[in-house]
């Protein structure tokens, strides 16, 4: 995976995930008021990074699974298919992808854990 370097693009898609962020938010509040539901969910996509303890292949590979915008897409049309109370889940699902591509955390390289398409995270080595 080679990160994107051309600044306008990056700032593109940083914009791209802070408009995520904000539809995500603007759809739980519209659907629910609660707070402990948001607090609750809100970073379990993130327990995916468990998968780095099986290696950076397994990794990465279920971490990009939980952050790609298809994955809460296709819970939030289960959600309005069959299962509504799915909805308000899928919401603060695309509001985490979204403050993280925000932020620059981008999908993550099998080689190492700080590469993403978005660039590199943390420091320098």
């Amino acid at each position: 995976m080679t990160p994107i370097t051309d600044r306008p693009v990056l700032a593109l898609l940083r914009l791209e995930g802070a408009a995520a962020l904000v539809a995500g938010l603007a759809g739980y509040f519209t659907l629910t008021d609660s707070w402990l539901t948001l607090a609750v969910f809100a970073l379990a996509p993130d327990l995916a990074m468990i998968g780095y303890a099986f290696g950076p292949r397994v990794g990465a590979r279920l971490y990009n699974l939980a952050h790609t915008y298809l994955a809460p897409a296709l819970l939030a049309a289960v959600g309005l298919w069959a299962l509504p109370a799915l909805l308000p889940i899928a919401c603060i699902w695309l509001a985490h992808i979204g403050i993280d591509r925000a932020l620059g955390y981008g999908l993550k390289s099998e080689t190492t854990f700080g590469v993403t398409h978005l660039g590199r995270v943390g420091r320098a080595v």
